[in-house]
């Protein structure tokens, strides 16, 4: 499954910060049966590669799994030899780009300006996450629609979430990054079923 393909199928990016190579699995399976498909696990989460390679595993036909909070290339490659497909970095690093490029893997660098977003595109960024989102609003992504290529998605992240998912959308957001709203440390899997239907409900 591409990423946008997943994208397409529900606009959500689940992102598991926190969670644990054993309940992994079990979380994301919920996740998948809400309609989900793209997930993604935080660099700073406990043993990351170790929940991204089950991940990979139990999902890579069905889902696009993938890291977050990535920095440096060395982690793109360990991601990768991992089985994650999807490199979501906070930043804007040309090299970290490069990298995911090269390796066939999906970029999701992070951007706030006009003049970061294009260096992220010419360095092969096609997915572009507008982080923190809510510290800019809605209008500020509506301004940069205006000079964005049309074939870039912009994904909000940061203080996004079902209630109002809709304003990004008309600002011209594709996708919605999802974290403490859909998933925190501890919770249970019952929990996370719920809140990942609400999400859904309100992204679709």
């Amino acid at each position: 499954m591409t990423l946008d393909a997943a994208l397409m199928e529900c606009p959500v990016i689940a992102i598991l910060r926190g969670i644990k190579p054993d309940e992994a699995v079990a979380h994301v399976q919920a996740i998948h049966d809400a309609g989900i498909r793209v997930v993604e696990v935080p660099l700073n989460s406990p043993d990351p590669l170790e929940s991204i390679a089950r991940l990979a595993r139990a999902f890579g036909d069905r889902m696009v799994v993938g890291a977050g909070t990535v920095l440096t290339e060395a982690q793109v490659d360990t991601v990768h030899a991992a089985g994650g497909k999807l490199i979501v970095s906070p930043n804007v690093d040309a090299g970290v780009i490069r990298r995911t490029v090269a390796l066939g893997l999906w970029s999701a660098p992070g951007f706030a300006t006009a003049s970061e977003a294009f260096s992220a595109i010419h360095a092969g960024a096609k997915h572009l996450k507008l982080f923190p989102a809510t510290t800019y609003g809605p209008g500020h992504l509506t301004q940069l629609q205006a000079v964005l290529p049309s074939d870039v998605t912009v994904v909000a992240v940061g203080g996004v979430g079902a209630a109002n998912m809709s304003e990004w959308r008309l600002a011209g957001a594709k996708a919605f990054g999802i974290g403490g709203e859909l998933y925190r440390p501890g919770q249970s899997v019952t929990e996370t079923a719920g809140r990942a239907a609400k999400v859904v409900a309100a992204a679709v």
